[in-house]
């Protein structure tokens, strides 16, 4: 199906889609807003909502045949999604906790996946009015304040002249696997970032690194898959196999590495 698409002209429909949703929420954002708690316990807030439905309306337009997972959705089961080969699956507001803190932190996540692969992702940070987005076989691009995308990429460990590793880390989760790994990496700088932005990181070249050994959901991951990869980047299991999509029941990811250069086995810090 993947070949009857016109996935650039799809990518540049969802930056826009993506920029509405955005809007959408910053217009929650500078007001008081409802936070309610989900049956996991995480934070839900009228904003998550407010884009979910400006998406989901937006994308049934776009493309009438292709199902939409959302992480607002009501939850599928395996059976009805184990049949899809192609569809959209996004993150309305990836960062709630950063949205509820106000630290600007958050994003929109749109992303199609097609045969377990990610192969449009886009990003749009509202508080900065940033876009990140890629397309398969198509390159990566970051638009700032709506003005021409530039195309990014990430760096390789011989850029480095020395220089200390640079890893992405999350502002609101830290594990005590987490710091033994950062221990074994040596000497490394640490770039905070809530939400998809780690990806972003590595994928402008920002970061070499970002290890995630904690939960997340394919959501979380499957704009930031695409855009690393079409940026020269690379996602994996810990076990340095590729990270794919809609494979089991659970819509968990395993932990993984999202890093620039494949010429090292990042794989190999962790406690065996």
């Amino acid at each position: 199906m993947s070949h009857t698409l016109n996935l650039e002209e799809l990518c540049l429909e969802c930056v826009n889609i993506a920029r509405d949703a955005g809007e959408a929420i910053l217009a929650i954002y500078d007001t008081g807003f409802n936070i309610e708690e989900k049956e996991d316990k995480s934070p839900l807030t009228d904003a998550d909502l407010a884009s979910h439905n400006l998406i989901i309306k937006k994308l049934s337009e776009l493309t009438p045949d292709i199902p939409i997972l959302s992480e607002e959705s009501a939850k599928l089961p395996f059976e009805e999604r184990a049949r899809w080969e192609t569809y959209w699956l996004v993150d309305p507001l990836d960062g709630t906790r950063e949205f509820i803190k106000r630290n600007g932190e958050f994003t929109v996540n749109i992303a199609l996946i097609h045969q377990h692969k990610s192969i449009i992702g886009v990003i749009n940070v509202p508080v900065l009015d940033v876009d990140y987005f890629a397309w398969e076989n198509g390159g990566c691009y970051k638009s700032e304040q709506k003005n021409t995308a530039t195309p990014i990429s990430v760096k390789k460990l011989n850029d480095h002249k020395g220089a200390p590793l640079t890893v992405a880390g999350s502002r609101s989760h830290g594990s005590e696997m987490m710091q033994q790994y950062m221990a074994k990496l040596g000497t490394v700088e640490i770039l905070s970032m809530g939400s998809s932005l780690k990806f972003c990181l590595v994928a402008e070249g920002r970061a070499d690194l970002y290890p995630r050994l904690g939960l997340t959901s394919e959501w979380d991951t499957a704009a930031a898959h695409c855009i690393v990869e079409q940026a020269g980047g690379y996602i994996t299991k810990t076990d340095m196999t590729p990270l794919e999509y809609n494979t089991k029941d659970s819509l968990l990811n395993p932990f993984f590495f999202v890093f620039g250069d494949n010429s090292r086995d990042w794989s190999q810090y962790l406690e065996q």
